[in-house]
């Protein structure tokens, strides 16, 4: 205990005679914690926030566009207009059974009224499973389309925030009437505002959704302008896809091989893209991060080289009172544990300080929120106890090595 009682003394007077050569060593090491907690945080925000827009069109869906066959097939012509309604939905469900859902989606410009608003507004007719697909989440005290306005056939509304906002200012339009194509509607939830990034027919807070049985019935509309599905696992989409043209193939006499005929846009491929980007990125953010912190620890080294250079009479003296090199070598390993541990741990704390501040700029919906998870803190510290065993402790070597009796005499 009173070995490490001295070391303490020690190491107290000895940063306490060079104020200004520790504030700088500090500040180095200072520098470097918060550049690599900083990149990785912000990395991973930006990660985060891009996920969550490319969500906003849906979870890792495909969606499926009956289109026209561009090749011959079985004495058929290319060109032919390949168009499906409920039965063939009805019939993949029973040939497929690795779908986690599936819906048709029914859209058509409407005009819709409510008092003396009227807007020319994308009305889509789908089914309950749809809401869950595309991200469609009600705000509190409403609720999506359910299977028994399917059934029941029922003139219920789920409409975008956006749009509410238009048609009724800030008052609550849940349990409200609206006028959808001349018939009255009832509103039975409004979508959370939600960002989204792409889209294939408008963004959804400016669209209305109800049941498909309802629209066909308001519209007439027999056959569907698209549908969409997804796999149990993301990455069995690709073969369901060739399952469900496989199948379609089969009931609508086209080849299977004909890929025009119903187009398909897999975003499964856009969310794998963009995870390997940004790892790439992630990795490029911390590698130009850990050099800071190399450099920051590179400044530590060659300050602990000058201090054994002015030290050199004092470690004699102490070698030749009886000290061992052991002692010699903790003493400026521990200096520079120190400086280096103190330098992190105020470069940690400012990366939380401007981590938990940047929300409130509001620039979120750009960059993301940093977010320095406490797995990047260990990360960072990591780092950091690495870079100051390293740069102290060849400095710390070629002092517990000096010759006492050539040492006394510099």
């Amino acid at each position: 205990m009173t070995g490490f009682g001295s070391f303490f003394t020690q190491l107290a007077r000895d940063l306490w005679s060079q104020k200004l050569r520790t504030f700088l060593t500090t500040f180095g090491i200072i520098w470097g914690t918060v550049a690599v907690g900083l990149l990785l945080a912000f990395g991973k925000g930006l990660h985060v926030q891009q996920t969550r827009s490319f969500a906003g069109l849906g979870d890792r869906i495909v969606i499926a566009w009956p289109s026209r066959t561009s090749l011959p097939f079985e004495g058929l012509g290319k060109g032919r207009r390949i168009r499906l309604d409920e039965s063939d939905i009805e019939y993949l469900k029973q040939q497929i059974q690795t779908m986690r859902g599936i819906s048709s989606e029914y859209s058509r410009d409407l005009q819709v009224h409510h008092g003396t608003v009227t807007r020319s507004v994308d009305v889509s007719g789908v089914s309950p499973v749809f809401g869950d697909m595309r991200n469609l989440i009600p705000a509190t005290g409403g609720r999506f389309i359910n299977p028994v306005d399917m059934e029941e056939r029922r003139r219920a509304a789920f409409v975008g925030n956006r749009l509410a906002l238009d048609l009724f200012g800030e008052e609550d339009p849940v349990g409200r009437e609206i006028m959808i194509h001349g018939s009255p509607f009832l509103i039975v939830g409004i979508l959370v505002a939600k960002e989204q990034d792409s889209s294939y027919s408008g963004r959804d807070h400016s669209k209305i959704f109800i049941p498909s049985s309802t629209f066909k019935a308001l519209t007439g509309a027999r056959y569907m302008n698209l549908f969409i599905y997804r796999a149990q696992r993301p990455e069995l989409n690709e073969a369901l896809t060739a399952e469900i043209t496989t199948a379609l193939a089969a009931r609508k006499r086209f080849d299977p091989a004909d890929t025009q005929a119903v187009q398909v846009w897999d975003t499964t491929e856009m969310f794998a893209f963009f995870d390997a980007f940004m790892l790439g990125f992630n990795i490029f953010l911390g590698l130009m991060g850990i050099l800071t912190l190399v450099v920051g620890g590179i400044g530590v080294s060659n300050i602990m080289n000058v201090v054994v250079e002015e030290r050199t009479r004092e470690i004699g003296i102490k070698m030749a009172l009886g000290a061992r090199s052991w002692a010699i070598l903790s003493q400026f390993m521990l200096e520079t544990f120190v400086l280096t541990g103190v330098g992190g741990a105020l470069g940690l704390g400012i990366s939380y300080a401007i981590c938990a501040a940047f929300p409130s700029l509001g620039l979120g919906e750009y960059v993301g929120d940093p977010e320095l998870s406490p797995r990047l803190a260990l990360l960072t510290a990591a780092l950091l106890g690495a870079v100051g065993f390293l740069a102290g402790y060849f400095p710390a070597r070629d002092a517990a090595r000096l010759d006492p009796v050539v040492a006394m005499k510099v």
